[in-house]
């Protein structure tokens, strides 16, 4: 178990937090990444718009970081991380195996978890058949029949936004649309059907989705799902820690991300809203090297 203390330590083992790390042992900092093994991407069949890692199981990719950062004096524990506050001198960090840390610097990268529509299913057919980024997934459900699940502008824009990769697409809303009669407009003049009654399941063979079934039994044919719900931090010590949000959720940071709380970074999905694996990497090496000259400069005053 690790001991300590630590110049900095990093609470989520994800894109970000790898990449502050990889970025504080090469400064020869002494840094420990605490992460409990649930990332947001698990289910995903392969991350993309990665340069060099398209295509990537996120398990493997982050299998590679970790053996990458094997050289430096990074430690790397799996466990969840049960409180942490500031205290003199940095920050005091208990894990849910009971061991106390202290730290002069904290860094979370723990990111956010979506919102999955509640619809029977749904979670058998996630990072396969649905999905909630066109950017990533959008490619390979190319020029298929597509359902978008949302309501309001979100849904509106969603929408809009796949047509780019089919032209076969409907918007269910599971209820009452909530859209502005600009966007309806929109969705019109694009030939984008709306329908509004509940979804009750999804069915198909395996992963692979067929169609979606409707609370008066309908059925309609799609080979996959986009929606726009809504999504949580993952993790509440930003929002324990007193740090100030967003209107979106997001915590507000800095463009290295530094806080409102002095020594606590933020760094990754939890704190912008481009949700690229590749943002949150170079959102973690920013953080790192805000850390490594924030104690550079503690030693020298």
């Amino acid at each position: 178990m690790p001991s300590g203390p630590y110049d900095v330590i990093i609470i989520g083992g994800g894109p970000a937090g790898l990449n502050a790390a990889l970025i504080l042992g090469r400064c020869l900092r002494r840094v420990l990444l605490c992460d409990d093994g649930h990332p947001r991407n698990a289910a995903s069949g392969g991350m993309h718009g990665y340069l060099s890692r398209d295509g990537c199981l996120p398990a493997e990719f982050l299998a590679i970081g970790r053996r990458e950062l094997s050289r430096y004096a990074v430690e790397f524990c799996h466990v969840h991380v049960s409180t942490a506050q500031a205290v003199d001198g940095g920050f005091a960090v208990s894990l849910e195996t009971g061991e106390k840390l202290k730290s002069r610097k904290l860094l979370l990268a723990t990111g956010v978890k979506d919102r999955l529509p509640e619809i029977e299913n749904i979670t058998r057919f996630y990072g396969r058949s649905v999905f909630h980024c066109p950017y990533c997934d959008g490619w390979e459900m190319r020029e298929q029949p597509l359902a978008v699940y949302g309501r309001g502008r979100p849904g509106a824009g969603l929408a809009q936004s796949l047509l780019k990769w089919t032209s076969d697409l409907i918007v269910c809303t599971g209820g009452p649309h909530r859209m502005s009669s600009a966007d309806r407009k929109i969705l019109d003049a694009r030939r984008i059907p709306i329908i509004t009654k509940r979804i009750v399941r999804l069915e198909g063979q395996g992963e692979v989705l067929e169609r979606i079934v409707f609370a008066d039994g309908e059925i309609l044919p799609r080979r996959g799902i986009f929606f726009t719900t809504s999504q949580a931090q993952q993790c509440d010590l930003a929002e324990k820690f007193g740090c100030v949000f967003t209107a979106k959720g997001s915590v507000r940071t800095d463009r290295h991300g530094a806080t409102n709380v002095p020594g606590l970074y933020v760094a990754g999905d939890a704190s912008f809203d481009v949700q690229f694996v590749i943002v949150a990497a170079a959102e973690g090496a920013k953080a790192g090297v805000a850390i490594n000259k924030a104690l550079q400069l503690e030693v020298l005053s």
